[in-house]
């Protein structure tokens, strides 16, 4: 049975209204789904929480001071000299070693003494004359110096050891001239040494000379305890140009600032989760710590540690227990 022209017309049309109808159906699905899911995704975003540390406001004492060298050297000298011309017979010491008064250091055979021996005619009453001259140490101390050796000639009067006296170690501090106010005599002092440790000092005195280079002058330091050490160990000396009581104080880490270093802030937490921007004016500094001139916090406040980097104004934060 052939269908009419018009029937198949009809039946073409409803084919093309249920295709648009489906089409339509599918894109409000879709339409719907992409909304939830973005939807979703920005509660999501919106409930997000940066973890954080946080650390109280702390009142107390900030010192600003300079970090100069200190190189340690002894005071006092004692040079052994040759008490006649001749020969060196031996060395009785080793550079570095710690002698006592009266220990021999060196044995000089005179000039007549090796002429004699030399001379294999000389007669039998001057066969036991030695001439052997035993140099001994006038002083306790290290050996610092050796300037001549077995065999050399020397003459009277002629420098060989030098004892340095362990108890003349001192520190000569290096400052700049400008700083000068800064330091005072019978000042205590910290001296840090390059293994980290730390001993007691007293600026004793100062010498009436610049280095015309570095235009420094130098402070005599006397450590308060015995020290072996060897000279010329370069240390640390800080000199305390002011001090700050009962002010304002956080952990360098937890002040924030803009890349050109004009700008700076803390993130506060205000509530449980929420932290907020709070710009400061800065006063003293050291290597761990930053005195908050401006504003003035609540010993109650507690401002953001770590995590804090790259957070909003305000700012959603989960705060993790302290370990």
């Amino acid at each position: 049975m052939e269908l009419s022209d018009a029937t198949i017309k009809i039946m073409k049309i409803k084919i093309n209204l249920s295709f648009i109808l489906f089409c339509l159906i599918a894109g409000t699905l879709v339409f719907t789904i992409r909304c939830s899911t973005n939807k979703d995704e920005e509660e999501t975003v919106a409930n997000a929480k940066t973890p954080v540390t946080i650390t109280p406001i702390s009142i107390g004492q900030i010192a600003d001071s300079i970090e100069l060298n200190a190189v340690s050297g002894y005071t006092k000298r004692n040079s052994v000299r040759t008490t006649t011309t001749g020969i060196i017979e031996n060395i009785e010491i080793n550079l570095g070693d710690k002698v006592e008064k009266g220990q021999v250091l060196f044995i000089v055979k005179t000039k007549e003494a090796t002429a004699l021996f030399e001379n294999k005619m000389m007669s039998d009453s001057l066969k036991s004359f030695k001439g052997i001259i035993k140099i001994k140490a006038s002083r306790n101390g290290i050996v610092s110096s050796i300037t001549h050796h077995k065999g050399d000639y020397v003459q009277e009067g002629d420098e060989i050891v030098v004892i340095s006296e362990p108890e003349s170690l001192v520190f000569m501090l290096q400052l700049p001239y400008e700083l000068n106010h800064f330091v005072k005599t019978d000042e205590a002092c910290n001296i840090e040494l390059p293994d980290n440790s730390v001993i007691k000092g007293i600026i004793s005195s100062s010498l009436p000379v610049m280095d015309i280079q570095s235009q420094t002058e130098n402070y005599i330091v006397n450590p308060s305890t015995k020290l072996n050490i060897p000279e010329n160990l370069v240390a640390k000396i800080r000199i305390v140009k002011s001090i700050k009581n009962k002010t304002i104080i956080l952990p360098r880490i937890a002040v924030l600032s803009n890349e050109t270093q004009t700008d700076f802030w803390v993130m506060k937490l205000i509530n449980d989760s929420t932290a907020i921007k709070i710009p400061i004016k800065k006063g003293i500094e050291t290597a761990e710590k930053i005195e908050i001139l401006e504003p003035t916090f609540l010993i109650t406040d507690k401002i953001l540690l770590t995590g804090n980097y790259g957070l909003p104004d305000t700012a959603r934060v989960l705060v993790k227990p302290t370990e």
